[in-house]
């Protein structure tokens, strides 16, 4: 419980670094080299400390990484300029935790008692009131569909994700074979850099078919210009979130169900607030300041209901 609410602050300073490179470099090239920058890093680990890429259960943590970062991710980027990031994270956020906990009761028989239902409630509600506006949503019919659809999307595989992984300490404790969880950090970045490489790759085709043509001095000059000033804020966010934070996400979900994880870290948007105050001069209002109360109220009480 303790490492899901560490994950929650990581990934609340993972949002701020990765808005500001998604600002500077585009959020899909953003979001590849927070990925890749995590898998070297994770892969330091995991071959000098861990297991590697063996195990029992590695193609379930693979699976994991490519269903949870790989296809989740992509759809995340898809809604987000489309419904823009503050409603992208609000319904994201808001559906991925019951999603996760009914698809674990579904598939691992995973269970919750009234509490633990009503303390997270409690706290995915507190986050809808933050991220809330009052005026209505005024975009094209089609940005609202596949906006939509890319939030479904994203939730869906963020909780099948997380379930796999579930699934996989399970395999991996019946087999007997220990893995910590920046290994398995590891294994399931693998199956997302993969998938993220991808969609990188039909995202830049035209541009990278344009800069083969360009002179060599030019291009060099220009990927000079573009990292200088985005590399701090590419390595930060890797670190906080697909490093760090998702290795404490992953110790958490080895020993708490995938409901109550989520659930748990459906607050990092409220925990981005103080950060927001700080790095990019916004001023929360009385609605936010009393979603952000309600919610963390809901943590505390998932985080004793638990206990």
């Amino acid at each position: 419980m303790f490492a899901a609410v560490l994950c929650t602050v990581l990934f609340s300073i993972s949002a701020v670094c990765g808005h500001r490179s998604a600002k500077l470099i585009g959020g899909t090239e953003a979001n590849f080299w927070r990925v890749t920058t995590a898998l070297v890093f994770l892969g330091v680990w995991s071959y000098g400390c861990g297991i590697g890429l063996s195990g029992q259960a590695f193609p379930l943590f693979l699976l994991s990484g490519i269903v949870g970062i790989g296809i989740g991710d992509v759809a995340y980027f898809q809604a987000l300029p489309r419904l823009g990031p503050r409603l992208s994270v609000l319904v994201i956020h808001c559906s991925t935790a019951p999603c996760g906990a009914l698809l674990e009761w579904l598939w691992l028989g995973t269970t919750f008692t009234v509490k633990q239902s009503l303390w997270g409630l409690a706290a995915i509600s507190g986050v809808a009131i933050a991220l809330s506006r009052e005026e209505h949503i005024k975009r094209p019919r089609r940005d609202l569909f596949y906006g939509a659809l890319g939030c479904a999307v994203a939730s869906v595989a963020g909780a099948a994700g997380a379930v796999l992984s579930r699934k996989a300490y399970t395999v991996s404790h019946l087999s007997n074979e220990a893995i910590d969880a920046a290994n398995a950090a590891f294994q399931r970045v693998v199956g997302g850099a993969l998938l993220s490489g991808v969609w990188l790759l039909i995202v830049k085709r035209r541009a990278l078919r344009v800069q083969s043509r360009a002179p060599y001095e030019l291009v060099v000059e220009a990927s000079k210009k573009k990292w200088r000033g985005v590399w701090f804020w590419i390595l930060a966010n890797s670190l906080a979130g697909q490093t760090i934070g998702v290795s404490f996400m992953q110790r958490a979900l080895e020993t708490t169900p995938t409901g109550i994880v989520l659930s748990i870290i459906a607050v990092t948007p409220i925990v981005v607030i103080p950060l927001a105050v700080a790095f990019e001069n916004e001023r929360p209002g009385v609605r936010s300041l009393l979603g952000a109360l309600m919610a963390v109220t809901g943590v505390v009480g998932l985080i004793f209901s638990k206990s």
